[in-house]
């Protein structure tokens, strides 16, 4: 299939509907259960130092950031120790078409995903340039040129990732801490006009369009976090007598139009 023709396929799903959604992976076909496949060596500085969560509590921690109905089926991949570093394989194999990313031990930030497992390629090469050394923005350039010269398969129709971050995971009580979910709907190729999607977030928790026409498009949806506790409503002000009562206030704007 080339360029063009997934151009117009993405843009003839979004003419049915805009799927629910949200950062920050890629792919397409299902997922192989062969180490070989899915191992990707990372490099980690004193690697045999760091604390590595046992594999069930890497599981559980991973599939928080899947739908709750999901969770059971989905594949996970986690950290196993490997001479000096640390390499990802399958955990538990997959029932359903999601594949969860537990967290990656050692690093300043908590944080794991799970998507649809069309975007497994996607993400996959994007471990393997990590593992060469290639940065970042780097990275995302050369799997859209891939992707653009037809080599590495992305997804035929919008494929979702869920994001979850927060402070750590408690495994006493299952639960991440202080946690944010956020999704991301990778959609290739599509536009702003082939989505009628803004360029930047609309307002608190409204969908988005990020990197436009490239391989890597996505809509972009996150949610207001919550507040640890909610302020107290201000005490209602006392209604001024007849006499001094002023003239109404005028209408507020249309929110639909902020």
């Amino acid at each position: 299939m080339n360029r063009s023709t997934t151009r117009t396929r993405s843009r003839s799903v979004f003419g049915v509907a805009l799927p629910l959604a949200l950062t920050l992976f890629g792919g397409a076909l299902r997922v192989a259960p062969l180490r070989a496949q899915l191992q990707a060596s990372v490099a980690v500085s004193d690697a045999p130092a760091i604390a590595l969560p046992p594999a069930a509590e890497q599981i559980a921690a991973a599939v928080l950031a899947a739908p709750e109905d999901r969770r059971a089926g989905a594949q996970v991949l986690g950290y196993v120790r490997a001479g000096e570093s640390l390499a990802l394989e399958t955990l538990r194999a997959g029932t359903n078409d999601l594949v969860c990313l537990a967290d990656r031990p050692g690093d300043d930030r908590w944080s794991v995903a799970c998507y649809h497992q069309s975007l497994e390629p996607y993400m996959r090469r994007g471990r393997e340039l990590e593992a060469e050394g290639v940065p970042g923005d780097e990275r995302q350039k050369r799997r859209w040129s891939e992707a653009d010269a037809g080599t590495l398969a992305m997804p035929k129709t919008p494929a979702t990732l869920y994001a979850l971050s927060g402070k750590g995971y408690d495994a006493t009580t299952g639960k991440a801490i202080d946690a944010h979910l956020r999704y991301v709907v990778y959609t290739p190729w599509a536009t702003q006009e082939s989505t009628g999607l803004p360029l930047s977030p609309p307002g608190p928790g409204g969908p988005w369009i990020m990197f436009p026409g490239t391989a890597g498009a996505h809509i972009m949806i996150t949610p207001p976090k919550e507040s640890a506790a909610p302020a107290a409503p201000a005490a209602p002000a006392a209604p001024p007598a007849p006499e001094k009562a002023g003239p109404a206030p005028p209408a507020g704007k249309d929110p639909h139009h902020r």
